[in-house]
């Protein structure tokens, strides 16, 4: 070896780590572990100052970390070097030292103060492991202590500054912990709205039950201001607001999510605007602002959005409408922000009774009636069943486009229309203005997801049961007196508690992470995934008590869908912030060839080849609910087209599309009737199907019959032992048949295929201990929840 390469070499080594010296010299070091490859002359802190760095945080949940790849070294160009200055290394003898290593308890306990807790020292050992046993030359450094501890010239502990370094690679969050937590701090929010802070608002809370004309009152404020906003839960509350205000004189602007209407010909902003509450600007000043049903700021999904407008809204007068149980959490949060809440009370515009006695039978239905089902199969079912009867019902449900809604409840409210019923969701809780007599709960268990994303089955809330059954005998409306009552006379007594019970006071409001905070997280985290960012930035956040992070499991839905295209990461996250159903496969797989398209400009020509444009009539429910999602995706261009102008430029286009699909589907949903009968014919809405769905809610009925002792004994009132489940089945039984979903034979058939199963499963779920949870066990088991 020349003497000019020699120096060069040894100029790659720190000082005094040439053999004995070396060992020496971490030895010196080891009780400290201070000096190690990328962070020479610091003394690492253990665990206790790193907590008390961020607060006295809890600890990440390690299982988030992804471990990175960390290939081994190849064949170098100037040859191994470590192997040259001492000899090459016997696999066999370093394998032993590498096991020594593990099994040292010394080490497990330095490696935690590290934050490596036992999941993370094994995954990155067996890295470590790997890396050193199929690199084919080692760097310098690690090749000397290697050779030492083979020699016993040092101790096995000296490898751990070496793995702490590898650790680090293949877990990059364990070098940006204390960044990471100051990053994902979500403590005090109101400082995030520096311009809102900078003036004195004035906050008013109108409070009260359903038509009790607290909005009213609150409009009334904002229609007199010089400029306003009002940001409402919904597309059809903000048009409702938009058309109102115009109507009346006062210049407005229509923002959504997906449209955008300047009122005046030069496109000039008006000084009133209507939006959605999601697009509402926080650095806008205003005269007056109205948050419309405030209490949705603890909703799970979308509570983030309220947060923001109570907090950010630069405005002199910040009008909120809503039910009372916000309001403690309201003057908390204003407290917060050096501001007070005046309360304005409202008390019901018209009487509301709830009936002694149940409907029984869709015979008994009567002009005015609104039939509330918590499933598309019931809403089917229903308006099937009406038709046999020779009435004419119109239909609303959620997934329907606003134009086909608004076109339903004008047929229902219309004196001169024959349609006199409504079979809706809870859809018409908020946001259409309808002339109903009384309200018929068809069911009181609905599907939910709670705050961990978890889908359950449960009774309505309260307040679910107010906002619906409030919608009885409204003010503007020619009843004058509203009235409630149940399909099935079990659930009434339940439906009495519910609504005799107070409204639990909302106690957190709802936080979201903005795209410069997942910025600045992926600026540490490079090589992590955007989903795996979000959870990571969840667990490390530190809020408030009175505040929670929302729910981000569609937003991870999307960014895992997209992931493998090539997209900025803003770009990306707002793709991800896009609203799709995720249940209609279309839809998702529109977003996906949407971000495909980013780069290339997605004009109509190719939308219209994706979507088979023209399209047709349906001809069954299937058909109609395709077009229902073919709906949903024309509104995704559309949302996407004000974010990427450039890139989906044929927004008007589209929605002269999505004009003639309503008209389509407005058509389909007025002759459901028929598609229906069509769809049953070809067993697109089969028996069985039907009476599985049933069997369900004979489970969920027995469950709620339990829950009632639960609520009637948190209400103070008497206990009432629930129905046996022989007399449910046979009521339901009954009811089915009487409703002609079966017939005698059919349900001879089920009952037969029912236990054939039942008897098939049995041994099986025996022995593994768990229990059958359907009709056949509750037959034996009535109390067993």
């Amino acid at each position: 070896m020349s003497f000019p390469r020699s120096a060069l070499l040894w100029a790659r080594l720190p000082v005094g780590r040439h053999a004995g010296h070396w060992a020496a010299a971490c030895s010196a070091f080891r009780p400290h572990v201070g000096l190690y490859p990328g962070s020479l002359g610091r003394a690492p802190a253990v665990a206790s100052a790193s907590s008390s760095a961020s607060g006295g945080s809890k600890s990440p949940n390690t299982s988030l970390f992804v471990p990175l790849t960390v290939k081994p070294q190849g064949p170098s160009a100037d040859g191994d070097v470590g192997a040259e200055l001492t000899r090459p290394l016997d696999k066999n003898e370093v394998k032993k030292i590498l096991d020594k290593f593990y099994k040292r308890k010394e080490i497990q306990k330095l490696s935690a103060d590290y934050g490596l807790d036992a999941r993370l020292f094994h995954q990155a050992f067996i890295s470590f492991r790997n890396y050193i046993m199929q690199s084919h030359s080692l760097d310098v450094d690690i090749h000397i202590i290697l050779n030492d501890i083979c020699f016993s010239a040092a101790h096995v502990d000296d490898l751990f500054p070496f793995f702490l370094r590898h650790a680090k690679q293949i877990f990059p969050v364990l070098e940006c912990k204390d960044d990471l937590r100051k990053i994902s701090d979500l403590r005090i929010p109101p400082n995030w709205y520096q311009e809102a802070r900078a003036i004195q608002r004035k906050i008013i809370f109108h409070s009260g039950p359903t038509n009790s004309g607290k909005t009213y009152h609150a409009i009334q404020k904002y229609l007199s201001a010089k400029s306003g906003v009002y940001c409402g839960p919904l597309k059809l509350l903000a048009h409702e607001i938009f058309e109102k205000s115009n109507a009346a004189g006062v210049p407005c602007d229509l923002v959504t999510g997906e449209e955008r209407v300047t009122i005046e010909l030069n496109g000039k902003q008006a000084a009133h605007v209507a939006c959605t509450v999601e697009m509402c600007s926080v650095t806008t000043p205003y005269e007056v602002a109205v948050i419309d049903e405030i209490q949705m700021i603890k909703d799970p999904a979308r509570g983030w959005a309220w947060t923001r407008a109570l907090l950010g809204l630069c405005a002199k007068e910040v009008h909120l409408c809503g039910e009372a149980a916000a309001i403690d959490l309201v003057t908390e949060l204003m407290y917060t922000t050096g501001e007070e809440v005046e309360v304005r009370n409202y008390k019901r515009l018209t009487p509301i009774s709830v009936l002694d006695h149940a409907l029984e039978s869709l015979d008994n239905l009567r002009p005015g009636d609104c039939i509330v089902c918590f499933s598309k199969n019931d809403i089917y079912s229903v308006s099937r069943q009406i038709e046999i009867r020779g009435l004419e019902s119109a239909v609303i449900y959620g997934s329907l486009p606003p134009g086909t809604k608004l076109a339903q409840a004008k047929k229902f409210n219309d004196p001169d229309d024959p349609c006199k019923i409504l079979v809706a969701t809870d859809a018409i809780g908020m946001g259409l203005n309808l002339s109903i007599r009384r309200i018929i709960f068809y069911s009181l268990l609905k599907p939910s997801v709670n705050e961990k994303g978890e889908k359950e089955i449960e009774p309505i809330t309260t307040s679910q049961a107010l906002q619906i059954a409030g919608r009885a005998g409204r003010f503007s409306s020619k009843y004058k007196e509203g009235e409630v009552t149940t399909m099935n006379r079990e659930d009434l007594r339940l439906l009495k508690e519910i609504l005799n019970k107070p409204v639990d006071p909302i106690k957190a409001a709802g936080l979201h992470p903005t795209a410069e905070q997942i910025e600045m997280f992926a600026y540490h985290l490079p090589d992590t995934t955007l989903s795996n960012l979000i959870d990571i930035f969840v667990d490390f956040s530190q809020v408030d008590g009175q505040y929670f992070v929302c729910n981000m499991d569609d937003f991870k839905f999307s960014a895992e869908l997209i992931q493998h295209i090539p997209l900025s990461l803003r770009v990306r996250y707002v793709f991800c912030t896009a609203p799709i159903n995720k249940k209609q496969p279309f839809v998702c797989s529109s977003l996906l060839q949407f971000a495909r398209v980013y780069r290339r400009t997605a004009l109509a020509s190719w939308l219209r080849r994706y979507m088979k444009w023209p399209l047709l009539p349906p001809k069954n429910i299937k058909d109609l609910m395709d077009l229902e999602a073919v709906h949903d995706v024309l509104d995704l261009y559309l949302w996407l087209s004000y974010r990427f102008i450039d890139m989906f430029p044929d927004a008007s286009l589209v929605r002269d599309l999505q004009k003639e699909l309503d008209g389509i589907i407005q058509e389909g949903v007025h002759n459901i009737t028929k598609l229906i009968k069509i769809s049953e014919t070809h067993k697109l809405l089969n028996l069985e199907r039907l009476s599985a769905e049933s069997q369900s809610r004979l489970s969920g009925t027995l469950k709620s019959q339990t829950r009632r002792l639960r609520v009637t004994k948190t209400g103070g009132g008497k206990a009432v032992e629930p129905p046996s489940s022989d007399a449910a089945e046979k009521s339901l039984a009954s009811r089915l048949v009487q409703q002609g979903l079966l017939t005698a034979d059919i349900l001879k058939q089920l009952e037969k295929e029912w236990l054939t199963q039942q008897t098939e499963h049995g041994k099986e779920r025996t022995e593994s201990g768990t229990y059958s949870k359907g009709i056949r066990r509750k037959k034996k088991e009535p109390d067993s929840d």
